[in-house]
């Protein structure tokens, strides 16, 4: 054979064997990937936001997106994902404005004694004004995030017990009570007599059994999805201790590499379901009370003046906690000025 036909019989080889195998996929990293985390179950109301919007983009995207949503904790839990976030492992979220006061302390001051027993107007009002985007600004600030847009209501958060009932404040005096996260959160409790304790999410079913704890700070929604009064849930104090939020996320990393068009389209995505998001968080609210007293869960609504009362306690100590919690004396005076506290 002549050496000078090897280099057609090479084409021909190298031809023969790519036809063989199917073409490999464009590279992956040519296409933005976008992982969702959130740690509810797919009843949530959470779960059900994330959902909606992750297929908005899909659809939008047209393939210029990729979009991998996970609920439930796989990911990550919302404890842990804006650390998640900062570095990379996923690029959006939607924790409980909770949990950003370990990184931007302001962001607690919407958990203060101001806003104990407060209305769903009354936040609504401040969250879409010049105090949420103060907030939006320095949670970008302090975290390499961007926040997507306006926030989501999730509903009154109350406490819930497994064998005591709670018919006054006084009772909660001594309750080993579940916190969802927050340094305010730990410190109203505490000023109102309770024992906070920090227990994730998925662990309750053995702390409830084991009796760890008492009880816990929650919404309707939230308890109802995880269905617990399967394991002992039996009473709830509607007494409006704070309106937690559920605050959109973005990786800053993924966001400085997106085009201006699809920044666009991630936010109008957003921006097209918070009104929506918010009815469908009160009726969920509504419908999960009327689930937990259909179980045999008794609800107790303390009178507007004992919670007015008691709120006037808290206030009294508001300041010396934004003080050493490092928040802005400019943002605590908003609230006295808006409130008249």
């Amino acid at each position: 054979m002549s050496f000078a036909r090897i280099p057609g019989l090479l084409i021909v080889l190298c031809a023969m064997v790519l036809a063989a195998f199917p073409a490999l996929p464009a590279r992956a990293d040519r296409v933005p990937l976008i992982r969702i985390s959130s740690e509810n179950s797919p009843s949530h109301v959470q779960t059900r936001i994330l959902e909606r919007f992750a297929a908005t983009v899909r659809e939008r995207a047209a393939g210029r997106l990729a979009v991998d949503y996970q609920h439930s904790g796989r990911l990550y839990r919302d404890l842990d994902v804006v650390i998640a976030l900062e570095q990379g492992k996923v690029e959006m979220a939607l924790p409980g404005s909770w949990q950003l006061d370990r990184f931007e302390p302001n962001v607690g001051a919407l958990l203060l004694p101001s806003f104990y027993g407060r209305d769903a107007e009354t936040m609504g009002r401040l969250l879409d004004g010049p105090l949420g985007r103060m907030l939006n600004d320095r949670l970008e600030s302090a975290l390499d995030v961007h926040v997507l847009g306006r926030w989501i209501h999730l509903g009154f958060a109350h406490l819930y017990t497994i064998d005591q009932p709670i018919a006054r404040h006084e009772d909660i005096a001594s309750l080993r009570i579940r916190s969802p996260g927050g340094e305010v959160n730990n410190r109203r409790l505490a000023a109102l007599g309770a024992k906070p304790l920090t227990v994730a999410w998925t662990d309750l079913p053995v702390a409830f059994r084991t009796q760890r704890i008492d009880g816990l700070l929650s919404t309707h929604a939230t308890v109802v999805s995880a269905k617990l009064w399967e394991h002992g849930l039996r009473h709830a104090f509607e007494d409006r201790q704070y309106f937690p939020q559920y605050v959109p996320l973005v990786s800053a990393g993924l966001w400085r590499r997106l085009p201006n068009d699809l920044k666009a389209l991630l936010e109008q995505a957003w921006e097209e379901q918070v009104e929506t998001a918010r009815r469908e968080a009160a009726e969920a609210q509504e419908a999960a009370r009327a689930e937990l007293l259909a179980h045999g869960v008794r609800i107790v609504t303390p009178a507007a003046e004992a919670v007015a009362g008691w709120r006037a306690r808290l206030v009294a100590a508001q300041d010396d906690w934004a003080y050493e919690m490092g928040m802005d004396p400019y943002l605590i005076r908003m609230l006295h000025t808006s409130f008249g506290d």
